[in-house]
């Protein structure tokens, strides 16, 4: 399903060569962050594009020989329905780097009531933004380095890679400020702060084969398993306490993989019997579904759910 390898690119000898250029971009732009801004910082999910981003961070400030450190910390906003693989991984690469990792959660926001649910079964994860500008206005931060990419949603694509945002932590799509020759602008107020994304111009495809050049390692749920889901609007739901069975409904026991992972709630697997990040290039060829088309609930509400979230603050 939406990422079905196609067995004639089995031959295929894909180049990698470009991936040269993206990791330097990567690269510079970390580093640009830590020269322009006093207190930034990584979000870091456990996921596959912040790992990716770990993984550029950790070769723009670590040398082998000499040392070093990632010179900012590492910052996850945990919805509390996160997939237990996925934070232990987190959890697991943090303590590998010696990075200063910080957690800070919606369950927490929901017990000082700046964040309150319609009914208990509300996916969580649009209030991730309350948390974290509530996590940024208590650590002042002044810069968020995230994973996002241009090629997974289209309010993403038409975002500049420093992205400015106001004193409300809003980012506003009409007043974006121009980015020439790599020339960033990283002036701001006090109060306001910038998202950056060093891999906004990587897609899918090339994630995977940095992944698999790279040797990175992930989290489980990446890779083919045995699930139990049910098919809901064209989506394998997977079957769990947070999301149970529908009257009528039977579960299913497939050969899954998960493209992308957050909230349990809304992130959904695909139909998948790639065992590794060679497999996964292959299907990502194949695919005629975008990432987030394929498993993301939370963005079937509407064309426009995405923009007015990230105007809203979110990642």
């Amino acid at each position: 399903m939406n990422a079905r390898a196609d067995h004639t690119l089995e031959k295929t000898v894909l180049s990698n060569a470009h991936l040269d250029a993206l990791e330097e971009e990567a690269i510079f732009i970390l580093r640009e962050v830590a020269a322009s801004f006093e207190r930034p910082t990584l979000l870091f999910s456990g996921g596959k594009d912040s790992l990716v981003l770990l993984k550029c961070a950790e070769k723009a400030f670590v040398d082998s020989e000499r040392g070093g450190h990632i010179p900012y910390p590492l910052l996850m906003i945990d919805t509390g329905h996160n997939f237990k693989e996925v934070t232990d991984f987190r959890d697991y690469r943090a303590k590998q780097l010696g990075a200063n990792l910080i957690v800070r959660s919606v369950e927490d926001s929901m017990a000082r009531g700046t964040v309150r649910l319609a009914h208990p079964g509300e996916s969580r994860n649009v209030h991730q933004s309350v948390t974290l500008l509530e996590a940024i206005d208590e650590l002042r931060f002044d810069a968020l380095i995230g994973g996002a990419r241009r090629d997974e949603e289209k309010a993403r694509a038409k975002e500049r890679i420093f992205s400015h945002r106001d004193a409300f932590g809003q980012w506003q799509p009409k007043a974006q400020r121009p980015e020439l020759w790599t020339l960033f602008n990283t002036r701001i107020q006090p109060g306001e702060h910038f998202r950056v994304f060093p891999i906004s111009n990587w897609t899918e495809l090339d994630v995977w084969q940095y992944i698999e050049r790279e040797n990175i390692e992930l989290p489980s749920l990446y890779y083919a398993h045995q699930r139990k889901v049910v098919e809901r609007k064209g989506l394998l739901v997977p079957v769990t306490e947070l999301t149970p069975l529908k009257d009528g409904e039977v579960a299913v026991e497939k050969t899954v993989r998960f493209r992308t992972v957050g909230d349990i709630t809304c992130t959904c697997p695909v139909d998948s019997p790639a065992l590794n990040a060679a497999d996964v290039v292959l299907e990502t060829l194949a695919a005629d579904v975008s990432e987030r088309g394929a498993t993301r609930m939370d963005d079937k509400t509407s064309d426009a759910s995405m923009e007015k979230r990230k105007k809203e603050g979110y990642f």
